[in-house]
């Protein structure tokens, strides 16, 4: 009980309105973050998001808390790209060149994240609560080397957003090694109504078109367009 009480209390924290662009301590963690050492080797983690194909989504913000407590808020983001090679189902080997703001200290306890699918034509808004192993995964190195003969480390974490307002997380690999699939304790998807942080948050006030390659990628195809 006092567990599912602690995560209420973190998910709340999540959704409060605040104008700060700074990570902001919250005594909020749960038993199993206050008691580990959760000190990434390589610094600072990075995570990113993409979408299929031509079936474009944008991310417009993102709040987590880390293992250390800290809430972070982001209203500057790195660009949601697409993926050409998940083309009908995710690709194992999405890899992201360059990530400028999508940065946090710790591994992420919790994470709520708003979007806009242009293919849906509406707004999501996703939660996601992240489980210990995904951290000692994330502070863990590979069982083996890049190209270069360097250390691998799982510092970049992938968020796939796919048509239905389904989400696919991964821990980015190197070369021809598969992405690491995460399956987090939680993760819920709403929209419409039930929306709560990601209320008016819209990049795309005005309604949504189709545009790029989406036209005629779709054309004669059948929604979802794939196995997501």
């Amino acid at each position: 009980m006092q567990k599912i009480l602690l995560t209420a209390l973190i998910a709340g924290a999540l959704l409060a309105g605040c104008h700060k662009k700074e990570p902001e301590m919250r005594p909020l963690q749960t038993d199993e973050a206050m008691n580990g050492d959760w000190t990434l080797p390589y610094g600072q983690w990075r995570f990113a998001f993409t979408a299929p194909k031509a079936l474009y989504a944008l991310v417009t913000h993102v709040r987590i808390i880390d293992t250390d407590g800290y809430l972070y808020r982001f209203y500057t983001l790195d660009s949601t790209q697409d993926n050409p090679s998940s083309v009908g189902t995710w690709s194992d080997k999405i890899r992201r060149v360059s990530i400028h703001y999508n940065k946090a200290n710790k591994p992420p306890q919790y994470m709520v994240f708003c979007w806009d699918s242009i293919i849906d034509k509406k707004t999501y808004e996703t939660k996601i609560v992240f489980s210990p192993d995904t951290w000692l995964r994330m502070k863990t190195p590979a069982n083996h080397l890049d190209r270069f003969g360097d250390t691998v480390w799982y510092d970049v974490m992938l968020l796939g957003l796919a048509p239905e307002g389904k989400v696919r997380i991964w821990l980015e690999d190197v070369g021809n090694h598969p992405n690491l699939s995460i399956t987090p304790i939680k993760l819920e998807t709403v929209s419409g109504d039930r929306l709560d942080l990601c209320k008016g948050i819209n990049r795309h006030p005005h309604g949504y078109e189709y545009y790029g390659e989406t036209p005629d990628f779709i054309k004669d195809k059948t929604y979802p367009y794939g196995e997501w």
